[in-house]
């Protein structure tokens, strides 16, 4: 899952994360000639709050990060880079100890991805390794454009969607999974300690402007 209109507050994210994901969206911005008026007007997102985010005082959501990816017409993966090691491979492999922290999107939910693909350029899926919190204080529904998947590894979560006003529940045990159309209202949380699931993300094909 992933964040549509709650962000995480700075403190509360991984610091070594703000500066590299505020200077890769700004340089890719820059380089598609876009000011942050247009991405403002694009995304929904505010020109102070983009601001913020280009000088690392802000860390966006996954969900605010899918509609800036889509103004700018590229990938999540290319604010997440923190080196200059992106792929144009058609077969791109990351070991366990490459996983890096997506973003930390839903730290002040509790939540906790791992991207699994961070190397790969023009990607159309992203793939991670998502944490649900054995306690949750906050549970906000989401949504985001595109589709999900969501396999559970280990534990037991509980997945809510919102459709015409009416709440559908799926309980989901280790080896069940789900397929979502992520426009879908959507929330899960662990019932069992510490759920974790593999989540892959289907990103419709940016179009520029």
């Amino acid at each position: 899952m992933t964040e549509a209109h709650a962000d995480s507050p700075a403190h509360l994210a991984a610091p070594d994360l703000r500066e590299p994901i505020g200077k890769n969206v700004a340089t890719i911005r820059k380089s598609r000639g876009h000011t942050l008026d247009e991405v403002a007007l694009r995304t929904g997102l505010s020109k102070g709050y983009l601001s913020k985010i280009e000088n690392g005082k802000s860390v966006p959501s996954l969900g605010t990060l899918s509609k800036i990816a889509q103004a700018l017409a590229c990938d999540i993966g290319h604010f997440l880079q923190q080196d200059n090691g992106l792929l144009d491979d058609a077969v791109c492999r990351t070991l366990v100890h490459e996983r890096q922290p997506a973003v930390r999107g839903g730290t002040a939910f509790g939540y906790d991805y791992s991207s699994l693909a961070h190397r790969k350029r023009n990607k159309r899926m992203e793939p991670f390794i998502f944490s649900f919190p054995a306690e949750i204080h906050s549970h906000p529904f989401f949504e985001h454009d595109g589709e999900e998947f969501i396999l559970i590894l280990r534990g037991r979560a509980e997945f809510e969607t919102k459709r015409e006003g009416k709440i559908e529940q799926w309980i989901l045990d280790e080896g069940d999974s789900l397929y979502i159309d992520s426009s879908v209202p959507h929330r899960g949380r662990s019932l069992i300690g510490e759920t974790q699931a593999l989540v892959v993300i289907y990103q419709p094909k940016p179009e520029r402007f």
